[in-house]
């Protein structure tokens, strides 16, 4: 099932936590809302999930106006990032709980879909554990079960597997694409984990001070971002303070050559990755610099460069066989097509 959100906004007091946005969220698609703490994003799924209600706008659940239903009237499976299972009930009973009190099925009804639900969560014969007996991604996956379990329209996770080690969130987010995968279920997925939100999503919503500053799939996303802000927010990225004239930027009064898309006059700002950067001899017509330091990442290498004779640090990606040491004298080079030009103010 689709949903369109259109126009919504949704204030607390004075506070506006939703800015008249707009979003379009494919049948059958996992979609991530990523954005910084405060952008919005655990509050629209809030909006979708019928808990908070719009200030102005409409949600649209295919064709029916949902704006207004109840979150029992919605068809909704939610998942909480601290798993909100029954301590007191085994595993079998939280799954069967929205079942029991919907009142969907016999008892060996009941019984059937819950061994069906833990055949598809992996979770079979641990029926009569309880929560305290489970691992954290165990617990997760119960969650998951019980939200399935009544059939939802949508499936909505706010932070699913933020209270998880890395090594099990790396487990679970593949875990999860399968399933969705196999279910069907149109989802909607918070979180805050760039690198989570990239491998999971078939599309990205990017939030920002209550707006959707760019929504598309991670190739999208990472190499042709619509904003200044998504360039700065996703990824890595050093910005450049330089002078616009016509299509060749300068910093500090050195020209140098790129691809840039349009003519600007006048300061503006670059934005670049430590991958798009090569450092080079020395050369009058390229910004040079200073190696400050040379760390290791999971990656491989990158050395820090303090550019010209400013306090601009600028990370570069280092390949295998470049030897190169603190206090070395080097020229940048970044490479064509791949500088992201904010408009030169």
């Amino acid at each position: 099932m689709d949903i369109r959100i259109l126009g919504v906004s949704k204030e607390f007091g004075r506070v506006g936590a939703l800015r008249g946005l707009d979003l379009e969220i494919r049948s059958g698609e996992l979609i991530a809302l990523l954005g910084p703490s405060g952008s919005g994003k655990t509050t629209l799924l809030r909006v979708i999930a019928g808990l908070e209600f719009p200030s102005a706008g409409r949600v649209f659940f295919g064709t029916d106006d949902a704006t207004g239903l109840p979150v029992q009237e919605r068809q909704i499976g939610f998942v909480f990032q601290h798993y909100a299972l029954f301590k007191h009930m085994t595993v079998f009973e939280n799954i069967a709980y929205g079942l029991r009190v919907r009142r969907r099925g016999t008892a060996s009804e009941i019984a059937r879909r819950v061994h069906e639900l833990l055949d598809l969560v992996q979770l079979a014969g641990f029926e009569r554990r309880h929560p305290r007996q489970l691992s954290g991604g165990q617990r997760q996956r119960v969650a998951l079960a019980r939200a399935l379990a009544v059939d939802p329209r949508v499936l909505l996770l706010d932070e699913p597997f933020g209270a998880l080690d890395a090594g099990i969130r790396r487990d679970l987010r593949r875990w999860l694409r399968d399933l969705q995968g196999r279910t069907g279920h149109t989802t909607v997925f918070v979180t805050h984990d760039q690198e989570e939100a990239l491998e999971l999503a078939d599309r990205v919503a990017i939030l920002n001070d209550g707006r959707i500053e760019q929504v598309g799939t991670a190739d999208d996303i990472y190499d042709h971002p619509a904003t200044a802000f998504v360039m700065s927010f996703v990824g890595d990225t050093t910005s450049i303070p330089v002078d616009f004239d016509g299509h060749r930027p300068s910093f500090q009064g050195v020209g140098f050559d790129t691809c840039l898309l349009g003519a600007y006059r006048g300061p503006g700002r670059l934005y670049v990755r430590p991958g798009d950067i090569d450092l080079t001899a020395p050369h009058a017509t390229s910004p040079c610099g200073v190696v400050r330091s040379i760390h290791r990442t999971a990656a491989g290498r990158r050395a820090q460069v303090s550019l010209g004779t400013a306090d601009t640090l600028i990370d570069v990606e280092l390949d295998r066989s470049t030897e190169i040491k603190a206090g070395a004298k080097v020229g940048l080079r970044f490479r064509c097509g791949r500088i992201f030009e904010v408009k030169a103010g």
